[in-house]
């Protein structure tokens, strides 16, 4: 089942102040980015969060799950979803210790 678009821009409303938040539509489902780094996905009306250790530090218990089958592990965020300030916050830790977007190389015409 694909996500929603009612769900998924209620979760980019709900990341504030974490840089410049957008989505990628991707196999049916959504990747969604900060300031160009991926640090999620939103599968099936689900958010999945990159893991980190500053985001398992500050989630706690932390639920983790696939997005889908055969993904790696991701941080599974529940419960949470309607509190827009500790979303954000863990947006910002999240993308803070992701890596830089590696630098797209430019096609050479071939003549």
């Amino acid at each position: 089942m694909a996500s929603n678009q009612n769900f998924v821009d209620f979760i980019v409303d709900q990341i504030d102040n974490a840089g410049q938040i957008r989505t990628l539509k991707m196999f049916g489902e959504y990747g969604i980015y900060a300031d160009d780094k991926i640090f999620g996905l939103i599968c099936d009306n689900k958010l999945f969060i990159k893991p980190t250790e500053a985001g398992r530090a500050f989630i706690g218990e932390v639920t983790e799950a696939p997005a889908y089958p055969g993904a790696k592990m991701s941080f599974l965020i529940e419960n949470q979803l309607e509190d827009s300030e500790w979303l954000s916050e863990l947006v910002r830790l999240t993308a803070s210790e992701l890596p830089e977007p590696k630098k797209k190389r430019k096609k050479k015409n071939k003549e």
